[in-house]
């Protein structure tokens, strides 16, 4: 009747630096989210801060974390998936950074931002 215990795992260098480099993307997600998120009731729309840090912090961080995926277990990453968001992710930014010395943008664009965010972070849960 002995009750056995196993060590708890513990994490290599490698997995810390992906768990901390997830944490740092979704973040950055959140930031461009959140700025999106607080006009929503405004009738100007601009591109503020938290958009432009947050879609570059998200970019970068989603990059240093596909390169750690590969160098830890390149067999099971979806290159598809990876190529989805790097994409979307890509548009983001480009549109995001082609706006962000305007006074206003429209509603459409705001919206196409909008939209590809919740795209992109659609594709990172359900894929």
């Amino acid at each position: 009747m002995g009750l056995t215990v196993s060590p708890p795992p513990t994490l290599t260098g490698m997995e810390i630096l992906r768990h901390a480099l997830l944490v740092v993307h979704i973040l950055g997600f959140a930031a461009l989210f959140g700025g999106l998120f607080v006009q929503l009731r405004e009738p100007t729309k601009v591109v503020n801060p938290a958009m432009r840090d947050g879609i570059g912090t998200a970019f970068v961080a989603g990059l240093a974390l596909v390169g750690v995926l590969e160098a830890t277990d390149p067999d099971h990453v979806n290159h598809a998936k990876i190529g989805v968001k790097l994409l979307v992710a890509l548009v983001i930014l480009v549109l995001v950074m082609m706006n962000v010395r305007k006074p206003s943008i429209s509603q459409g664009l705001w919206g196409a931002i909008l939209g590809l965010t919740l795209l992109n972070i659609c594709v990172a849960v359900f894929w």
